[in-house]
């Protein structure tokens, strides 16, 4: 368990540190019920990214991509295509990054946030948990990695466990900087968002070429 353990928590990092999952949570702590709604987009947020796993993770149990199964082919084959995927969306994120002088863009869904209501929030964390595409590429590396593996019902529940409790942690971030700080956590947090959408495009490029690497070299290993 402690092998696959390993491999998913970097998978589960790729999510912690998107940009496009913090940036909401950070925006929701400047709205008029701010800890309500930005509590709700993360309780939704973790449903959402627990949900999909658990859906992966029981169609890939069906499948039976365990080794000795005969089918342990397959787990490899979409490693190497999740792992393709992801060098191929790194390229593309490379290029699409803000050059000298210009601003960071991100997805226009955003510029209404300042008007959610906690009911909203938690709606758009459960869809962005569940349907953001690169938390859904993650997840399926993530389901190939703990299908492959001989392991018990309760050793895949602590594992998705740990990928969860992992994938969530930078959108609980602003909320506990918020808890821990106050009224000053405000300068802190404006930082950060300035910063993300500044690098939301670079820091994405190296994660998905990093963790492509490594999971094509996952799959060539298996095959």
């Amino acid at each position: 368990m402690r092998t696959v353990i390993g491999e998913i928590l970097p998978l589960a990092l790729v999510v912690t540190i998107s940009p496009l999952n913090i940036i909401p949570a950070i925006l929701l702590l400047f709205t008029t019920r701010p800890l309500a709604s930005a509590t709700n987009f993360l309780v939704g947020f973790v449903l959402g990214v627990g949900a999909v796993l658990g859906l992966f993770v029981a169609v890939a149990g069906a499948a039976d991509l365990s080794s000795g199964s005969g089918h342990t082919r397959w787990g490899a084959i979409l490693k190497l295509a999740l792992g393709a995927y992801l060098v191929v969306a790194a390229v593309q994120k490379f290029r699409s990054r803000p050059r000298a002088g210009e601003s960071g863009a991100m997805p226009t869904w955003m510029d209404g946030i300042a008007g959610y209501t906690p009911a909203h929030a938690f709606g758009a964390g459960a869809v962005l948990g569940a349907v953001n595409p690169k938390n859904v590429v993650v997840a399926l590396a993530a389901a190939a990695t703990i299908a492959t593996a001989d392991l018990q019902t309760s050793q895949i529940a602590i594992v998705v466990i740990i990928y969860v409790v992992i994938a969530i942690a930078g959108v609980a971030a602003p909320i506990v900087v918020t808890l821990f700080l106050g009224d000053r956590s405000a300068e802190v947090l404006e930082g950060w968002n300035a910063w993300l959408r500044q690098n939301n495009a670079a820091v994405m490029s190296v994660l998905f070429v990093v963790f492509g690497v490594v999971l094509i070299g996952r799959g060539i290993a298996a095959v």
